[in-house]
């Protein structure tokens, strides 16, 4: 099918919808916070999108910063002060209704993008990219995107080293080939929208009717180009989709490059305070540095929202609880048994993840 998008539709849409949530935010207060954002609307991918963006924002101001040519900012004592600094900073967010409605709106549009059409969204979004660090940023950015994520998740760490940006872009339109059928409806996305405005598929497709009933309803018709090849991709239910690359793109396999922070016992896999120490302490000459005052005050908003989803079932009062348990703790190693105890099994962490590796990480630090 040929997609007949009303823009028009879709702005006058956006605005609306801001101002309904304005309204009722702003009513109550002269400021939204970060953690606020993240319950500001019924959808879960609109909200992240607004914290995308105020990321999107700091790095800018990180940008502005390291761009002097009248400072040193490879300077170690100084990246570690710029670093501590942006951390404080991403856990003050204070934000106006004058500058949340723009944010807001452009937020609502790409929820509606990657709900009807996530192979353009994706695509693009991948366009934004620095040359040459896509994986980096598809690791950066994932944790924003909730709504049709299968498309570029799946392809972190799996197209190896060196592709270029043709390369990224054909192995999403491949991946959407082979996904397409099992990807959430428009109209099962977009529901959260209408708990605060409804919004009319129909109108927004122009002509088009009933697109939630046809095959097609994850956007515009696409073929998948030079399909000879194909590797793996591995999904988060453990299955595997195929993803199809020209071979002269085709990465050789590499190594593993981050050491595991788990060890086997009688009672399946633990955290091991010992190994983990031989793992950080290798760590300083990149600038680690022990943590100032109380963990439950050190941790960057990305990190809160990082941990709370994959580590705490979404759950940030369980959060806090366990970063002042780690605060009382009186060494690492009583942290590390803690931890075990209290959320390695209970919670059933994978505690190979890299969210693991990078919570266990924060607690080392208390401890230096």
């Amino acid at each position: 099918m040929t997609a007949q998008i009303n823009g028009n539709y879709l702005e006058k849409y956006a605005i609306s919808y801001s101002e309904l949530v304005c309204d009722q935010f702003f009513s109550r207060r002269k400021f939204i916070t970060g953690q606020e954002i993240i319950q500001l609307t019924p959808s879960t991918q609109v909200n992240f999108f607004i914290i995308k963006r105020l990321f999107e924002l700091w790095q800018e101001e990180l940008g502005k910063l390291k761009g002097s040519p009248y400072f040193d900012y490879r300077d170690i004592a100084v990246h570690e002060a710029l670093t501590q600094f942006m951390n404080v900073l991403s856990r003050r967010i204070k934000v106006e209704r004058i500058h949340l409605a723009g944010i807001l709106q452009d937020a609502v549009q790409d929820a509606i993008q990657v709900a009807t059409d996530p192979l353009t969204f994706y695509q693009t979004e991948l366009a934004k990219a620095p040359s040459g660090k896509i994986n980096e940023y598809i690791k950066e950015n994932k944790k924003y995107f909730k709504w049709n994520e299968s498309l570029v998740i799946g392809l972190i760490d799996k197209t190896g080293i060196g592709l270029d940006f043709e390369s990224y872009q054909q192995a999403i339109l491949a991946n959407f080939q082979s996904l397409k059928d099992s990807l959430d409806s428009p109209k099962e996305l977009l529901a959260t929208l209408g708990d605060t405005l409804i919004f009319d598929l129909e109108e927004y497709w122009g002509q088009s009717t009933g697109l939630e009933e046809t095959e097609d309803d994850t956007g515009p018709e696409f073929e998948a180009e030079d399909e000879s090849l194909v590797f793996e991709l591995e999904e988060e239910m453990g299955q595997e989709d195929l993803i199809q690359l020209p071979e002269e793109t085709l990465p050789k396999p590499q190594p593993e490059k981050s050491e595991v922070v788990a060890t086997s016992s009688t009672t399946g896999k633990s955290l091991d305070a010992a190994h983990l120490r031989s793992i950080f302490a290798s760590e300083f000459y990149r600038g680690m540095k022990g943590i100032l005052g109380e963990l439950t005050d050190s941790l960057a908003l990305n990190q809160r929202f990082m941990f709370t989803k994959e580590l705490f079932d979404g759950n940030s009062d369980l959060l806090r609880h366990a970063l002042k348990s780690v605060d009382e703790a009186p060494s690492f190693e009583a942290a590390v048994e803690l931890i075990n105890a209290r959320f390695v099994g209970e919670l059933g962490w994978n505690i190979e993840s890299e969210e693991v590796r990078e919570f266990m990480q924060q607690v080392y630090r208390k401890f230096l």
